[in-house]
Order: structure tokens, then sequence, then C-alpha cells
């Protein structure tokens, strides 16, 4: 009897923790990526990626030259004042920032509105430069995003939206920022949502395939989201828990009638 006892509450002790046992293979990242495939992925593996500028970017567009008087009226610094008609400074001016507008467009002093958006910081900064040939000699420009963000959602540690200070971020950065997955997420199906000229594009990464290193998602733009689908065992136990607890609750009272009645 006392052995029937123990293999019936063994029994249900395995049904308990049953949902949350997941495979080391499932748990772990590139299982498929081997030494011999890295020569095939370096031949489209692009470590210059750059961002390309899109409607909605805020930029900081710095123009700096040899003389400084000639390069001042493009540099518009904010200022504000304590008071108005005040001449007291109430905080540090800092450079204008761009919006590129839903055209494209910015507003740059001088030059008016010039079209940025599809261009990357490199065509950009050749464009301006340019622009400004006829008013400047050899003129330095730089820019900056100011609002490169990316969202990670799903079953990671950490969801939430995240700034990127470099413009440059695979979808590895990305969930290293967030925390890295939980044991549940998917690692074989990893959805990147982006938006392309006024559309949605939606791809699927697969994280243990050496495809995932030459796919054009693999470099994340700036505003896409990445989400970690649930696998099945999370969506067991967060779907049915209450059904769950019950059928444990039910089966230890029926292995307690059992007990009773063959202990009579």
């Amino acid at each position: 009897m006392k052995r029937f006892s123990v293999v019936v509450w063994t029994f249900l002790l395995m049904l308990a923790v049953m949902p949350s046992c997941t495979t080391q293979k499932k748990l772990s990242y590139f299982s498929k990526v081997t030494a011999a495939s890295a020569d095939s992925i370096n031949k489209h593996f692009n470590q210059m990626h750059e961002a390309r500028i899109v409607a909605g970017d805020m930029l900081i567009i710095t123009v700096s030259g040899l003389d400084p008087l000639a390069v001042a009226p493009f540099n518009q610094p904010v200022i504000s004042y304590s008071a108005p008609g005040s001449d007291d400074i109430y905080s540090t001016p800092s450079l204008q920032s761009y919006l590129v507008d839903i055209d494209g467009n910015i507003t740059f002093p001088v030059l008016g509105d010039i079209k940025l958006a599809g261009k990357t910081k490199s065509e950009a900064i050749n464009y301006l430069k340019e622009r400004l040939e006829p008013f400047l000699k050899d003129p330095i420009i730089t820019i900056k995003f100011l609002n490169y963000k990316i969202t990670v959602i799903g079953e990671v540690a950490r969801p939430g939206q995240y700034t990127i200070n470099n413009e440059r971020v695979t979808v590895l950065d990305a969930l290293g920022l967030a925390g890295d997955m939980t044991p549940y997420g998917k690692r074989n199906t990893v959805l990147i949502t982006r938006e392309n000229n006024g559309k949605l594009e939606f791809a699927r990464l697969n994280l243990n395939s050496d495809e995932l290193f030459t796919s054009p998602y693999y470099f994340l733009q700036q505003n896409d989201v990445v989400y970690v689908e649930p696998n099945s065992v999370r969506a067991i136990a967060s779907q049915n828990i209450s059904l769950y607890l019950s059928m444990i609750t039910t089966l230890g009272s029926l292995a307690t009638v059992i007990l009773t009645i063959f202990r009579n």
C-alpha cells in the first residue's frame, strides 16, 4: 500500500512540473550554425550597415569650417530667455533639431526645404556639402539621429522601447538590450515589424539558422518592433492555469479516496 501511495504522488508531481520543462535544444541559439558556414555568411554579411533617414526622424545637423562666422548661419541655436523681452538666457543654448516631415524634407537655414528621406547619413552629408558649396569652402558636416528607437516585446526579460546611440543595431543586440529571451520564447520564429515607405513589412527570423546573418532584417531600422512569441508551454501555462490547478487538485483528491478505499 505504501508503494502504491508513492507511485500515485510521484505521478502527480510529474504532472505538476511537466509544463515547465523545456529541452536544451529549444533553449539554445545558432544550433545549425557551423564553422563551415562562416565563409558563406561573410560573403553577404554587411558590417558597414548604415541607417537611412525616414519621415519622422529628428536630426541634429552641425556645419563647421575654418571660418566660424561663415558657418554660423547654418548652425541655428535654440535659446530660451528667462522672460519675454529679456536678454537673460534661461539655459545653455543648444543646436536646432530638424524634423523630417511626411514628404521627407527638412527646412534648413539659408537652403530652405531639402529632401533627406531615403538617404543614408553619408549620402545626406555629401548632398549637403554640394548644396553648401556656393556659401562655404570645404565644410565639415555631421548628422546625428535624436530618436533612433526600437521596441522589443513578448517573451523577453525586459520588454520596452530602447534608444540606440550609434544607429547600428542587430536583432541580437535588441534581444541583449531586453535582457535576452525567457525560456518560453520561440527562438525559431522571431517576428520583425517594419514600416517602409508608408507600408508595414513583416519577417520572421530563425535564430538557429545561419541564414539569420544574411537576412535584410538582421540589421534593424529605426522604429522596428521585435516580437518574441511564447512557446506552447507558456501558452498552456498562461491560458489554462486555473484549469490545470483544478485538475491537480481533483487528481489529488481522487488519489486520497483511492488510498482510503484500499486501506479499508
